[in-house]
Parts: C-alpha cells; sequence; structure tokens
C-alpha cells in the first residue's frame, strides 16, 4: 500500500464508512482522484476525495464553498466527513449522469438541462456572496496574456513582448468598464463536463455541482459564458442566445450592458485558454488539448465581433497566429 492509500484507510476507519468497499471514480486535471465507496451493509455509496496537500491540495476551500453552496439551496456535495490536515474527504455521491453525458444520449433535453443550469446562476447571484479574492481587470488581463506568452511565443519561437504590451495596455481598461458594478460568486469552470443531471430533484436542484473550490468574486456574466462557450461540448447558438435572454429576463440586467460584459468575458476566458492549451500542449506532451485550439480560436473570433472589443480586435487578429495544421503540429511535436 502506497502512504496515500494508508492515510485514506486511517480516515476511513474513523468513519460509517469503515467496511465500505473503494472502486477508483476518477481522476481530474489537477492531483486529486476519486474513489466511490459502496456499503453493502446499508445499500448506499459516497465519495472519498484524496486531494493530497504535498502536491499542493487543499479540501478546505472545497467544504466552504460546498457548504455555502448548499445553503443557497443547491446541489452541492453533501461533507460526510473531513480529514483536513490530511487532504481527504467522504461526500455524497451525486451519481454519474454528467451533462455531456446525458446530451450525448439524448441531444433533445439540452434546452431543458442549460435552462436548470442557468437558473442555478440565478439562484446562486441572488444569495449573499461570501468573502472570495476578487477575479478583477488585472488578474483577468494578466491571464489573457497567456494568449502570447504559451500560444503565440512558442508557435513563433519569438517573445511577441512589443504586441503582448500593447494589448495589455488596451485590454484592461475594457475589461474594468464591461465588469465594473455587481460581483457574485464564480465558480470559473462551470460547464458540462462538471454538472450532473439529478431530475429527482426540484428546481435548480436538478444540476449537481462538482468544480468550485477555485471560487472568486467576479462579473455575474462569467459563469454562463463559461457554461455557453464549452470548449468541449457544442452547445447550439439557439440555446446560447435563449439562455442569455432567460438570464437577463431572471435578473433584470440591462441588455446591452450584460451582452457587453459577456462578450469581453468571452474573449478574456478563451484567450486564457488558448495560452493555456498551448501550454499543455507544448510543455506537458498533451496533445488531445492541441486538438481543442481551432474550436478555442473560432470562439475568440466570433467574441471578437463586439463593438466593445474593437480597441483591441484587429491587435489580436494581427498578432495572434491563427492555428493552422502545420501550427497544430508543431505544437504536439514540441
Amino acid at each position: 500500500m502506497t502512504d496515500r492509500n494508508d492515510l485514506a484507510a486511517a480516515f476511513l476507519a474513523r468513519t460509517p464508512w469503515a467496511a465500505a468497499e473503494r472502486r477508483m471514480l476518477a481522476g481530474d486535471a489537477s492531483n486529486r482522484r476519486y474513489d466511490r465507496l459502496h456499503d453493502a451493509a446499508r445499500g448506499t455509496t459516497a465519495v472519498l476525495m484524496d486531494a493530497p496537500p504535498e502536491k499542493g491540495e487543499d479540501v478546505r476551500p472545497f467544504v466552504r464553498i460546498a457548504r455555502h453552496l448548499t445553503g443557497a439551496g443547491l446541489s452541492a456535495p453533501e461533507i460526510f466527513a473531513a480529514d483536513e490536515e490530511n487532504g481527504f474527504l467522504v461526500i455524497e455521491d451525486l451519481g454519474d449522469d454528467l451533462y455531456s453525458r446525458v446530451l450525448r444520449n439524448d441531444p433533445s433535453l439540452e434546452h431543458l438541462l442549460y435552462e436548470a443550469a442557468t437558473d442555478v446562476l440565478v439562484t446562486l447571484h441572488r444569495a449573499p456572496m461570501p468573502e472570495l479574492k476578487p477575479y478583477d481587470a488585472p488578474l483577468m488581463t494578466e491571464l489573457a496574456g497567456l494568449a502570447y506568452t504559451k500560444y503565440a511565443d512558442y508557435v513563433t519561437g519569438t517573445p511577441a513582448t512589443e504586441a503582448a504590451a500593447r494589448f495589455a495596455a488596451l485590454f484592461e481598461p475594457i475589461l474594468r468598464e464591461a465588469t465594473s458594478g455587481e460581483t457574485v460568486l464564480i465558480q470559473r469552470d462551470y460547464h458540462a463536463d462538471n454538472l450532473l443531471w439529478l431530475p429527482g430533484r426540484e428546481g435548480a436542484r436538478r444540476v449537481g455541482l462538482l468544480d468550485f473550490q477555485d471560487a472568486m468574486a467576479g462579473h455575474p456574466a462569467y459563469d454562463l459564458v463559461s457554461l455557453l462557450q464549452d470548449i468541449r461540448r457544442d452547445v447550439s447558438p439557439e440555446v446560447e442566445a435563449a439562455m442569455i435572454a432567460h438570464y437577463i429576463a431572471a435578473t433584470g440586467w440591462d441588455d446591452a450592458a450584460f451582452r457587453r460584459a459577456y462578450a469581453v468575458l468571452g474573449a478574456q476566458r478563451n484567450l486564457r485558454i488558448l495560452g493555456a492549451f498551448g501550454r499543455l500542449g507544448h510543455d506537458y506532451g498533451k496533445p488531445h488539448y492541441v486538438d481543442m485550439i481551432p474550436k478555442v480560436w473560432a470562439i475568440i473570433q466570433r467574441d471578437l465581433d463586439h463593438p466593445a472589443l474593437a480597441p483591441v480586435a484587429g491587435l489580436l487578429r494581427e498578432s495572434l497566429p491563427a492555428p493552422t495544421a502545420e501550427i497544430l503540429a508543431g505544437l504536439k511535436r514540441a
């Protein structure tokens, strides 16, 4: 047994799940691992989260935000037991019906599921917000700059220092203006691979929430962008338009102001992802992320068509290389 397995066994021995059978459920992009616990005697299941502190993981934010979300009437996993020092949790098992899986099996459910996910945001954004670090214009500008340092620079072999500096100087004021005012809890990775369909529950509780430990305080449009401009799943244009309109109607947002923020945050988020995927291919040898770059690029181009982004649209289109087949192959070979 590994040290982590010994620690996990000792943790479970102090809980009602001591006799449960463990089966690996999943890993994720972090260093966390998940096992499903089967208690045959009780006929119940739960999930063991293993988040090694020595690898930079910390379960405390997950616990804090999960309790905030359930307090707001949403379906984050209930925390059954915790060893925060060693990085273990036993949490509620919300099942296997990820949005992405359900929609592959029955695409006709798309409108229903996305309306429920949009209603989660409406509910969450009405709730009092816990203390969170701000996802503000300077930080968002820095992260959008990954499109230069981790994509364009890798592709050309020459740092685009001047273009990157010009972009930052132009983009930060755009972000600051578009996202000024109200802030809410943003989960930051709110999309079909992190949401579970729970049709036996009611209202916004029909959506199981999985990935929220990196929550910050940001603009209400951010998680809607994450949901509807999904890199891993094509959301139909009709559903995207309907959900933006649904959110605006439910919250009373000024239509033009919200759509401006949606486009600006879409550009920011997807420029960051462009850089992140370039880095994952170039530095970490993960070619499947490179394969998603053309979709990221297409969404960026669409967001740049919004008038609010006119000051940076030309610069970005001139200074960021389009992801040709040759460029993508180069990122995979690095």
